[in-house]
């Protein structure tokens, strides 16, 4: 968290002490009327997201903020969930090379690997051992592997513990397995249900502008191809998470832009179990290296994302969740004060982020996520994938 976001946060914290509307008041009109329509019944239109996402007011700001928090509390209350997972990223060999990532490998390359499916189970025993309920699986576009490849991976996870939730495979994967067999999208995703497949993580949504994806993913899915994949995957009676990775080459009215993709989907299907935002990790990159982005999103923009998110989403996807692998576990604590409600995964390991350049880690201990929650005045609940509760804790 950078000296330019402690200090407008001092000052939140003071309006803070003042209350929602005393502090409403102190903002400018027409922020404000922005900030008070969720409040209202109303809904937040894209280009009024967009200026929620410029302003740089510090009574804006805390109106912002507050309010994101106050609607929190009124629609999910004060606890904090969390999930104890462990991400397994099967290879890394892909045929993709898009710039925003440092994780892929092409064959033959040193760093190129390829997990066995009795690699994968022995994996997913160690998850167990550590008292997963979760493993969340992706990997790169491997130029030999098909949709019956997805399917062994459920098989093999199945096998190795039945009750294991699966929530593994973006759309960009699910649209590969599909093509891959010639079939279409609902028919292979029923495939992986028949088998015992759990939920779809909403990954490689990226940003839903093809003037951002033609630069930063030119061979990943269009947008219109990930919208209709994850409809498909809804059609079919299962669930996925959302997402958005931000700071690159993107602008605050493609923010705003993908929002409203992203509200169209869940109006429409309702399978949509949270929103979660990706920063940017830049420094490995070759976007990066090459001159091409920023470096990343500041962490103004982090907190305006979360904040924004909460009232733009309001009453169509309830829970907004923070990343410590990307933001650390201060940051993504004051998130949690900003409209966040959702705490993310222990993971265990974590290769995508960290090839970037990402400096927090890969295993986030359950305690730890505990201590950090008491220490906001909030009640930390281990979860399910769906969002079940598990595990209660009282300080």
């Amino acid at each position: 968290m950078d000296d330019k976001l402690k200090d407008i946060i001092s000052v939140i914290e003071e309006n803070r002490e003042i209350g929602f509307e005393a502090t409403l008041a102190k903002s400018n009109k027409e922020i404000a009327n922005i900030i008070e329509k969720p409040f209202l019944g109303k809904e937040i239109k894209e280009e009024e997201a967009e200026k929620l996402f410029l302003t740089d007011d510090v009574n804006d700001l805390s109106s912002l903020v507050i309010g994101a928090d106050l609607a929190r509390k009124e629609d999910v209350g004060d606890d904090v969930t969390y999930v104890v997972n462990r991400n397994i990223n099967f290879t890394n060999i892909c045929n993709t090379y898009c710039g925003f990532c440092n994780f892929m490998a092409p064959e033959g390359d040193p760093r190129a690997y390829f997990l066995t499916m009795d690699e994968i189970k022995e994996k997913v025993h160690e998850a167990r051992e550590n008292g997963a309920t979760e493993v969340c699986m992706q990997g790169g576009m491997h130029p030999d592997i098909d949709g019956n490849f997805y399917v062994q991976i459920i098989k093999s996870v199945k096998e190795a513990v039945p009750d294991m939730h699966t929530h593994c495979f973006s759309p960009f994967e699910v649209h590969y397995g599909a093509n891959s067999l010639k079939m279409p999208i609902g028919e292979f995703v029923k495939m992986l249900k028949d088998v015992g497949h759990g939920t779809f993580p909403g990954t490689a949504a990226e940003i839903l502008s093809e003037d951002v994806r033609k630069i930063i993913a030119p061979g990943k899915i269009t947008t219109d191809q990930w919208v209709d994949t994850i409809k498909e995957i809804h059609k079919a009676g299962m669930k996925t998470t959302s997402t958005i990775m931000y700071g690159h080459v993107d602008k605050p009215f493609h923010w705003a832009r993908h929002f409203e993709v992203i509200r169209q989907i869940q109006k429409e299907t309702k399978g949509i179990t949270e929103f979660v935002p990706l920063r940017f990790i830049p420094w490995d990159t070759r976007l990066y290296k090459r001159g091409i982005s920023r470096e990343g999103p500041t962490d103004l923009d982090q907190l305006k994302m979360y904040a924004v998110s909460r009232l733009y989403f309001r009453n169509i996807i309830n829970n907004i969740q923070v990343s410590w692998v990307k933001q650390g576990p201060e940051f993504a604590q004051y998130c949690l004060k900003a409209g966040a409600n959702d705490f993310g995964g222990t993971l265990m390991e974590e290769k995508i982020t960290t090839a970037a350049g990402g400096k927090f880690g890969q295993y986030f201990p359950p305690e730890e996520f505990r201590k950090l929650t008491f220490e906001i005045n909030r009640r930390p609940v281990e979860r399910s994938t769906s969002y079940d509760y598990l595990k209660v804790f009282e300080n």
